[in-house]
């Protein structure tokens, strides 16, 4: 099934160069350096890369359906109820989207400084697209199926000849690609209600002493199935826990099959539309200069109240009926998503908002400087996080998988911000990029890059 997983602005983290650094296109391509950064964006990268972790981290350490339907394994009482609810109220999807628009920005700010030294960026963008790429596909099936790293690529080469269009052509497309997965998944979801319908009717024909065509047969196994990926028996959940304890041949079995699946399906239902929308949507709001706390500070305050008054209530609404309706799967497919899908991006342009009027405002200078470091660092950091996550809790570490309740795994996702706020600022100090930066853009050029700030290679 999918995740809620999305990545950086410049090109990757739902990206991931996570540094904005230019790469251009010339006779014999040299790298531009790093400078005339935007300190804002590298700000809201680091602000989205620690957020979601909070929407990962069920991912990591709980059996999937958990995510999907939080009443099982008795993970919707008391506190972790709470933690449930701000979830995602504030961070499921939400760090997605903005991951997506900076992603989008961060293309159009590299090709920019790129053409305005007469240079065509196109055939390094598409290296460095490929480059991403597989890096998504190692890490997806060698680390963790969640990997938002492959779509980011794939929808980052689709979406790059439209860089050049107006904002006002750029948003409303934006949207709209990003609506495609509604009618896509209510389709399914009429799909799977016509087969509960049919499987229900067969099942009834046994219970009355009959038997069913080999047809209706099928049609009971296959809503087993579907069924038993949202609302899973004990002893599924059982299993699958086993199976990340265990680790071996089996988590690797299970990882590729979940990584399959979100490369292929998840992307036709929902990763491709809301990647590639989110990115041209990401592209028009650069153009217009909101990702840079230049506009006034009226705009940005109007974007966050308008942003939660909007989303929130939506969102809200929309959970309160998924409770209701036990998070059945079929109500979920045909309604109970896409409130939160669409009220997502609401909110995220209220987070941005926020984050954008601190930093006009120069608040919280010493957080917006590590903030800002997180996000230089965005490739090795999301990586980072995968590496820790899952030390913790499947079988080649410590095992933990199944262990932690909601409540338990804040504490767990609380760690990792502090580590990640603590050496990104201490690594960037002493060399240029983060560990993954310096990789990817040294294969994309074809030679090792400076990486010490003192000019040496390492």
């Amino acid at each position: 099934m999918a995740d809620e997983r999305e990545m950086s602005g410049d090109a990757g983290r739902e990206d991931v160069d996570m540094s904005a650094a230019p790469i251009v296109e010339e006779e014999a391509p040299t790298p531009s350096p790093q400078s005339r950064r935007m300190p804002s964006i590298d700000v809201l990268r680091g602000v989205a890369l620690l957020g979601i972790l909070v929407m990962n981290i069920p991912f990591f350490a709980l059996p999937e359906a958990t995510f999907f339907n939080p009443t099982l394994m008795g993970g919707f009482e008391g506190g972790n109820r709470l933690v449930w609810w701000i979830g995602h109220l504030l961070f499921d999807q939400k760090m997605m989207a903005i991951f997506s628009m900076l992603f989008g920005a961060g293309i159009i700010l590299m090709t920019s400084r790129a053409e305005e030294k007469g240079a065509k960026p196109g055939g390094l963008h598409y290296k460095r697209m490929a480059w991403l790429l597989v890096f998504g596909l190692l890490h997806a099936y060698l680390i963790w199926y969640g990997d938002i790293l492959f779509a980011y690529a794939i929808c980052g080469m689709l979406v790059f000849p439209l860089r050049r269009l107006s904002p006002g052509i750029l948003i409303p497309l934006g949207l709209v690609v990003t609506m495609i997965a509604v009618p896509i998944n209510m389709g399914a979801g009429l799909s799977f209600g016509y087969l509960r319908g049919q499987a229900e009717e067969a099942q009834a024909l046994i219970e009355a002493g009959e038997t069913p065509s080999r047809q209706q047969e099928g049609m009971i196994e296959a809503w087993a199935e579907i069924r038993d990926d949202f609302h899973p028996s004990e002893e599924a959940l059982a299993e699958e826990i086993e199976i990340h304890v265990e680790g071996g041949a089996a988590l690797f079995r299970h990882r590729a099959e979940n990584s399959f699946w979100m490369q292929t399906f998840g992307m036709f239902l929902w990763g491709l539309w809301r990647a590639a929308g989110l990115m041209l949507v990401g592209m028009g709001l650069f153009k217009l200069g909101v990702f840079t706390a230049a506009l006034p500070m009226r705009t940005y305050a109007a974007m966050s109240l308008v942003g939660y008054a909007v989303g929130l209530p939506i969102i809200w609404m929309q959970a309160t009926r998924n409770i209701a309706q036990e998070f059945d799967v079929v109500h979920l497919f045909i309604w109970g998503m896409h409130p939160n899908y669409i009220a997502s991006v609401f909110v995220a342009l209220a987070h941005v908002g926020v984050v954008m009027m601190i930093c006009r405002a120069a608040m919280l200078i010493s957080l917006t400087d590590r903030l800002a470091a997180v996000g230089r660092m965005a490739f090795t950091n999301y990586i980072m996080q995968s590496v820790i996550c899952t030390t913790i809790f499947y079988g080649y570490g410590f095992g933990l998988f199944g262990k932690f309740d909601r409540v338990d795994l804040i504490g767990v996702v609380a760690i990792v911000w502090v580590l990640q706020l603590l050496w990104s600022p201490w690594w960037l100090a002493r060399f240029r990029y983060g560990p993954l930066e310096w990789l990817w853009r040294s294969l994309t050029y074809g030679q090792r890059q400076p990486m010490r700030r003192d000019g040496g290679l390492m």
